[in-house]
């Protein structure tokens, strides 16, 4: 199994067992409120069973459990995309409310960072962020990316016409 370690974390592989508590962590609207309208929320037990059974074996691994005293508390993942942009995926994660604010996202983004540049080959990874999450923009800042554009009234989320920021990280 496929483990990088963090300082109180590790990123890993999905396993079976993994849905209660990514049910319990993930079904908190103060995170669906800044992800795409594609996670669900209310967050069922159903829904992490889909996830997980999504992301079992995956080869290569794309999307990691942030796990922390032996808990799911996070994700952290890529979205390949195709044609032009094929060695820039797109970067997608969460924690759990209770870690928010001590530096675990920030080390998960830079550790996983550059397990994408090393082992996967890609040469930049692109964030999209919704203008109304300056948290997540200051973590991708303190993990190395830059704001490289903001698309203005670019998306809808909660009947809220949000910007768009997006970030982006290259292999250097």
């Amino acid at each position: 199994m496929l483990e990088l370690k963090g300082n109180g974390f590790i990123l890993r592989e999905w396993e079976i067992n993994d849905a209660p508590w990514l049910q319990k962590n993930a079904n908190n609207y103060k995170i669906s409120d800044f992800l795409l309208d594609q996670f669900p929320s209310p967050y069922t037990l159903e829904d992490a069973n889909n996830w997980i059974a999504l992301n079992l074996n995956q080869e290569p691994v794309l999307n990691f459990a942030i796990v922390i005293g032996g808990k799911v508390s996070g994700v952290i993942g890529i979205v390949p995309r195709t044609d032009v942009y094929r060695l820039s995926p797109l970067l997608g994660y969460w924690l759990a409310e209770d870690y928010w604010g001590k530096g675990i996202m920030t080390e998960a983004i830079k550790i996983f960072t550059n397990y994408c540049f090393k082992e996967l080959d890609y040469i930049r990874i692109q964030a999209n962020v919704l203008g109304n999450n300056p948290a997540s923009m200051r973590v991708l800042e303190k993990a190395g990316f830059k704001l490289e554009g903001v698309l203005r009234n670019a998306m809808v989320k909660n009947d809220v016409i949000l910007n768009e920021h997006i970030y982006g990280h290259c292999k250097a």
